[in-house]
């Protein structure tokens, strides 16, 4: 098996952050510890794994980047780098920025957009010039968005252009849709900005609950593929929330099958190698 990078991984300890969205309980509302993702990725290969933010409670975020930065620290864990939470147009965000981009481990910054927040204020000149700044010491930016709004991530990628960004989940591509073909035609045009990158994560959470097969998320991973190239595609599991619909093993299982046919070249670009460059990881470590 080639040794898979990790580049969507949640955790979170209850006792220690609080999780807004988590107050309305259900599945996800108990401790998705590191020993527990360890455990759910036997037998996968992860060589390595990226953390990426889990919508804390904002006056929690520079406690959960020192919380990750100390597992990325450690050699006990396969995490090696993060995507740590903020708030770009919030008045103390350069300081936030400079303070962590000083860290080997931290390489970009994410806020949800898809909770309601409207592309205007996504798009406004405080969110704009938080984006920026955070491109300009080096750090990407993740965009969480609905189809519908995929094409103000594109105008946001425009506005920025010396920030690098990361298109989630395939742009929450659903695959159940009767008709892909606004997403389709999102996506291709996203894919023109040469600043921008798919993350191919999250898609599952959409699928047919316990029915679903490959095919059903091929179409989806396809067209990402096709439209951003071997080069600027990465993969991620968004664990635990992939858990909705499958376990860890039954994903990325359906995820190999659907590139069995690619070259090896490709599908070591998209399962290490492109995130190995991507996050500026030692080239040495898988």
């Amino acid at each position: 098996m080639i040794p898979i990078v990790d580049t969507h991984q949640h955790l979170w300890d209850l006792s220690l952050f609080h999780l807004p969205w988590l107050s309305g309980g259900g599945k996800l509302a108990e401790d998705h510890t590191m020993k527990r993702y360890v455990a759910e990725a036997v037998g996968l290969n992860i060589g390595a794994s990226i953390y990426m933010e889990v919508d804390v409670d904002p006056s929690q975020h520079s406690a959960e980047a020192d919380y990750v930065i100390d597992l990325c620290a450690s050699d006990d864990n396969p995490m090696a780098a993060a995507t740590i939470g903020g708030r770009p147009s919030s008045p103390g965000f350069a300081e936030y920025v400079e303070k962590y981009a000083c860290s080997p481990y931290v390489k970009g910054v994410r806020q949800v957009l898809h909770n309601g927040m409207p592309t205007s204020e996504f798009l406004s000149g405080a969110f704009v010039d938080g984006v920026r700044i955070a491109g300009q010491h080096g750090l990407h930016f993740d965009l969480c968005l609905q189809p519908e709004d995929i094409a103000a991530g594109a105008e946001l990628a425009d506005r920025c252009q010396n920030t690098q960004f990361v298109l989630d989940h395939c742009g929450n591509g659903n695959p159940q849709s009767a008709d892909l073909s606004g997403w389709k035609s999102a996506i291709t045009d996203m894919a023109r900005r040469e600043n921008v990158i798919c993350k191919i994560s999250g898609i599952v959470v959409f699928a047919r609950p316990e029915i679903w097969t490959p095919a059903d998320l091929e179409p989806i991973i396809t067209h990402c593929a096709e439209a951003f190239g071997p080069d600027r595609i990465i993969f991620g599991s968004d664990w635990p929330v992939c858990t909705l619909k499958s376990t860890y093993s039954r994903w990325v299982t359906a995820l190999l099958s659907i590139i069995s046919g690619w070259s090896e070249t490709e599908r070591r670009k998209l399962l290490n190698q492109n995130a190995i460059r991507f996050y500026r990881l030692p080239q040495n470590l898988l």
